[in-house]
């Protein structure tokens, strides 16, 4: 079962790493809240016909809807809107040195909430894996460093959001399957998103946008990746690995979802991977595998522990 966890965990980069691609070019004919808004609604709407046609089955009771609150205020909610109105107050270069602590504020919380304490040398290789993106995000910025306060303010607290959600979820996931966590945070994102476009448009007298939009199958494409694929599967993979894995080495498999945005955007959008790429990826993966490697010899030596006890 571990093994399906970390297979999970990789899926999920993989899954998010071309997120970027589809969110680059479906921005082009809509706001990032607009985007957002769609990418729920197409996640919650594809979810029901599933449920509908009893593919899953989802099922809550009563005692479950505060824990699938918290989990679905942390994602996608808090940490969208933190992450969009952030990004838009500073560079996509700064915005992504400070996703990138994210793996650090999760172990962090999961040694203070969960108990889960890393292995020292796994505090190497996360710190590894996190430098790699800092590392590839510092060049692509080059010597412009402008610190915008607000900006900073709001993409801290993305950081905060994330690494609670990871928390979290992997303390839902002890009485909760995965895609009945997954559904709540597809519904609670359709909802809050969807009012706040709709509000958006009304302030600027375009509500009729909200439906033409989907004339323009350039937008249609990436919200169909974005609200199935990556809403849906991606975050269906995200907790079915933290019920089986600590939330410290979650986060730290989603640090390759950098070297995937960049090899993608190499493929398909023709971008230069320039020296640095190689060098923060090459990090990235050691960080990666040394966390994971470790993890299991932290694992194992705890299991032989105990039965010695």
């Amino acid at each position: 079962m571990e093994k399906k966890a970390h297979i999970a965990a990789a899926g999920f980069a993989m899954i998010f790493g071309f997120t970027f691609m589809f969110s680059k070019t479906a921005l082009d004919f809509v706001s990032p809240m607009g985007l957002i808004a769609y990418r729920f609604m197409m996640a919650i709407v594809f979810f029901e016909i599933i449920r509908r046609l009893k593919l899953v089955t989802i099922r809550f009771k009563k005692a479950d809807l505060k824990m699938l609150f918290i989990v679905a205020l942390f994602q996608p909610v808090l940490y969208f809107i933190l992450e969009t109105y952030g990004l838009d107050r500073t560079t996509s270069a700064e915005a992504g040195m400070m996703i990138a602590l994210i793996p650090i504020f999760t172990t962090i919380f999961g040694s203070m909430i969960l108990r889960e304490k890393p292995a020292k040398i796994q505090f190497f290789f996360i710190g590894l894996s996190v430098f790699g993106i800092i590392f590839i995000q510092i060049f692509k910025m080059g010597s412009s460093i402008d610190i915008e306060w607000l900006g900073f303010i709001l993409l801290l607290g993305a950081i905060f959001a994330a690494a609670l959600y990871n928390i979290a979820s992997r303390n839902a996931s002890k009485t909760l399957r995965p895609h009945e966590i997954t559904y709540f945070m597809m519904l609670l994102g359709a909802i809050v998103f969807n009012l706040f476009y709709l509000v958006e448009l009304a302030f600027n007298q375009e509500l009729a946008i909200y439906v033409t939009n989907f004339r323009h199958i350039e937008l249609v494409l990436p919200i169909v990746y974005l609200g199935i694929v990556a809403s849906i599967g991606g975050f269906f993979l995200v907790n079915f690995a933290l019920g089986k894995l600590e939330a410290h080495v979650i986060s730290v498999y989603s640090n390759l979802a950098t070297v995937v945005a960049v090899i993608a955007g190499a493929v398909f959008l023709n971008e230069a991977i320039l020296w640095y790429h190689y060098i923060g990826a090459l990090l990235i993966i050691t960080g990666v595998y040394g966390t994971v490697r470790y993890n299991r010899l932290n694992r194992q030596k705890a299991v032989l522990f105990n039965r010695q006890k």
